[in-house]
């Protein structure tokens, strides 16, 4: 077998074959050579492991708590995956202000931090998701986060809701690559 990414790996068996199949956050193409054969076929894997000790909560006080029975970031396979964060001053758990943009800013300021408590950055996010009050807001909102993100910019997808926890103007989630 034959790979461009050097990890570690773990056997899985298909009829007859016995596959080595890298277990890493991308999904590289590796060629495999079955036995008795001296052709190889291009194989890709999508491997997610259910291993709980992979699984990592990711906790800052600098950034205001899970509202619920969630965590406000999990760590798995070298990626975070952040919940939706609110616009509010880690110390008093209330909204900076009613106004999207400082909402937008201190959502940001927020999702910084438990980005930072994961060891990631802007940078290394993959995929946001805003959630909005107010799609008419969507135009100031993206003033303010394009501040934030380097280019390339995530993918992203923006969306108006019906309602968002405490009446918040916005909020967003993100996935992270370490």
């Amino acid at each position: 077998m034959t790979s461009s990414i050097s990890t570690i790996t773990t056997s899985f068996t298909f009829p007859e074959k016995n596959i080595s199949c890298p277990l890493n956050h991308r999904a590289p193409t590796t060629s495999v050579s079955f036995a008795g054969s001296h052709r190889s076929k291009p194989f890709t894997c999508l491997a997610v492991s259910t291993d709980t000790g992979i699984k990592e909560a990711v906790k800052t006080d600098k950034a205001p708590a899970a509202l619920g029975p969630y965590s406000q970031a999990i760590k798995a396979n070298n990626t975070v995956f952040v919940s939706g964060v609110l616009g509010l001053i880690p110390e008093t758990g209330k909204f900076v202000s009613e106004n999207v943009e400082e909402q937008t800013e201190q959502v940001m300021k927020n999702m910084g931090e438990i980005l930072k408590a994961s060891g990631a950055t802007y940078s290394s996010v993959v995929k946001t998701t805003i959630m909005l009050a107010d799609l008419k807001d969507f135009k100031k909102v993206n003033e303010i986060y394009a501040k934030y993100f380097p280019a390339p910019a995530p993918a992203r997808s923006t969306y108006q809701v019906a309602a968002l926890p405490l009446d918040a103007r916005i909020e967003i989630e993100c996935i992270a690559v370490l």
